[in-house]
């Protein structure tokens, strides 16, 4: 039973995306809970389990970003898997949020649940309940988001847009 204590949850996908996101920048625990309208203790349980899963250095401050990255792609769509669902307000998402929208057209829009949201959307329910709030923030966190929505959400095409976004932003490459 010790081992599922180490067991990754949504929001290590969110606090590892955040810390992408703030671009090699220092941080700290408080505030990382504080952007991501989350407690400390989450985010220090957060980070105990991305290092048990090698996501994380040994400091826990710098992501292994070749295995993150591995895991998005290949791992992200089995283990928080999405449908979209009925239409409502909110915040663009998946292939209807920058960058992606940039790259394709498509006819149906997806958003997450959010009353004070500008776009009609499928409902796409994000990887954990504060993402919006930090997303909303943090343009940069809200790509990365909305890219994973995508590798969630998306067809087989707009997948491979977002892998290699994902590549670019992740891996700099």
């Amino acid at each position: 039973m010790i081992a599922s204590k180490y067991n990754m949850k949504p929001q290590d996908i969110l606090v590892l995306l955040k810390i992408i996101a703030l671009d090699n920048k220092e941080w700290q625990q408080l505030t990382l809970a504080q952007e991501l309208n989350m407690s400390q203790s989450e985010i220090s349980q957060s980070l105990q389990r991305s290092k048990y899963a090698q996501l994380v250095d040994f400091s826990g401050k710098k992501v292994n970003k070749v295995a993150f990255y591995e895991f998005l792609i290949h791992g992200l769509s089995y283990v928080f898997p999405q449908r979209p669902a009925a239409v409502v307000r909110g915040i663009a998402t998946a292939h209807s949020a920058a960058p992606i929208n940039e790259m394709i057209q498509a006819t149906e829009a997806y958003v997450w649940p959010y009353a004070k949201g500008n776009t009609r959307g499928q409902a796409v329910i994000p990887l954990y309940s504060s993402a919006i709030e930090a997303s909303l923030k943090d343009a940069a966190l809200h790509e990365l988001l909305a890219m994973t929505d995508v590798l969630r959400v998306g067809s087989t095409r707009e997948k491979e847009i977002a892998r290699v976004e994902l590549k670019k932003r992740i891996l700099n490459e």
